[in-house]
């Protein structure tokens, strides 16, 4: 990284062992390679983090994360590896863990599923030195959206009467008329999640946002996720076309 500032970043790549869609969906092989080893070569070849660990409940999920380089300090507890476990928890528990045990404390994490195979290491570490050279709390993976849903140009809703408006609200009048003129709007997409440890104690409303959230574009050839069967061939086909270089 470039002229690099002395913080700690924390990568923890998230995987549980109880995917329903896809049994055995993180170290399931992807064009020859489990899933999860993607996320830590990109995030090993990154060179940004200070420390790389992998949050499982599964033993061996963590024989294979361990197989490719990445940390396995502890076996999540199966209280948060359930199908609705949200990532805050998860993500507490993997600080505090550290914390506790071994007094390490980062400055930052950032979470990396391994849902997001085409992820690469340079978006990694753009995302460390974007919130690095800025006052951000976090930094976050976003695609900007097609035209088409724009909520602007092409999105409206009904009113109580039937009659349409705008998706904000405002009345038809205000349509943006041009394509041209249309703003970029943007969508979340997995890939990164970056953000101040501290946020994750945050007295009143513990989160991964803060107040000041700066976007990482990403192009849409890197965001395909791993999410049903059908995935898994799209993705290997991505891998094989865009992904022959360095990961």
């Amino acid at each position: 990284m470039s002229q690099k500032i002395h913080k700690k970043i924390l990568g923890v790549i998230t995987a549980r062992g109880g995917s329903k869609g896809i049994p055995g969906k993180n170290i399931k092989l992807l064009a020859g390679k489990p899933l999860i080893a993607y996320s830590i070569d990109s995030a090993n070849e990154s060179g940004a983090f200070d420390r790389l660990i992998c949050s499982t409940d599964d033993e061996a999920i963590a024989a294979v994360a361990r197989e490719h380089g990445c940390e396995v300090p502890f076996l999540r507890p199966s209280a948060l590896a359930l199908d609705q476990t949200p990532h805050l928890p998860v993500m507490q528990h993997a600080v505090r863990w550290l914390r506790d045990s071994e007094g390490y404390v980062p400055d930052y994490v950032m979470i990396l599923q391994p849902t997001s195979p085409l992820r690469r290491s340079f978006h990694i570490r753009e995302s460390a030195e974007l919130i690095l050279h800025s006052d951000a709390d976090s930094v976050i993976s976003v695609a900007e959206l097609p035209d088409t849903y724009h909520p602007s140009y092409n999105l409206m809703k009904k009113r109580e009467d039937g009659g349409l408006i705008l998706l904000d609200g405002t009345p038809m009048r205000n349509r943006i008329q041009r394509r041209q003129d249309v703003p970029p709007v943007y969508k979340t997409v997995g890939m990164i999640f970056l953000f101040k440890t501290e946020l994750l104690y945050h007295p009143e409303a513990p989160n991964f946002y803060g107040d000041k959230v700066m976007p990482y574009v990403v192009e849409h050839k890197y965001i395909p996720e791993i999410d049903i069967p059908a995935d898994f061939e799209a993705a290997e086909r991505a891998i094989k076309d865009e992904m022959g270089g360095a990961v």
